[in-house]
């Protein structure tokens, strides 16, 4: 099992393991990450662990955590409460462990052909929604769902027009 790692050179420390057998650009997917962070306010000082999982992997922290049968797209553990995350921390206090976001390319590769479109625009949309999970929302009910994917959205789009930018 080939293990890529990357490790942010700024504040945000942000750790990515592809242990997924799928070949995923690791950079793309830290710097979306670190993107949605930034326009959240999460504090710099966050640490954040993504890993890309197999199948198999991914059906057994599925059915533990969630007690559901069979592989998921993405699953988010938070780890310190959300008031530590926010641009409000008190610059002496040590980095807070925001959490583990675990996305999954083989399913992920499924839904963004039945959606059309690649497999990164399909991670980019599970790693944004892992991060949203990280940072307290959900989407259980109507109202919910309604806001987080209204943000997720935004996040995607101001994304994509960051990227657009960055390319000229």
């Amino acid at each position: 099992m080939v293990t890529e790692t990357s490790h942010a050179t700024a504040p945000m420390s942000i750790e990515i393991a592809n242990e997924s057998g799928v070949e995923v650009d690791v950079l793309a997917i830290e710097r979306l990450a670190r993107f949605v962070l930034g326009e959240m306010g999460v504090n710099p000082l966050v640490e954040l662990s993504i890993r890309l999982v197999e199948v198999e992997a991914m059906t057994a922290l599925h059915v533990h955590f969630m007690n559901e049968p069979g592989p998921t797209d993405v699953l988010a553990f938070p780890m310190d409460e959300l008031n530590d995350q926010r641009d409000d921390m008190d610059g002496d206090l040590p980095p807070t462990l925001l959490g583990d976001v675990v996305l999954c390319p083989a399913v992920a590769t499924t839904q963004a052909t039945q959606a059309g479109h690649s497999l990164a625009a399909e991670l980019d949309l599970l790693c944004t929604h892992g991060v949203l999970h990280l940072l307290g929302y959900d989407h259980g009910n109507p109202a919910e769902e309604r806001e987080m994917f209204g943000l997720q959205a935004r996040l995607l789009d101001a994304w994509s027009r960051a990227k657009d930018q960055q390319a000229r």
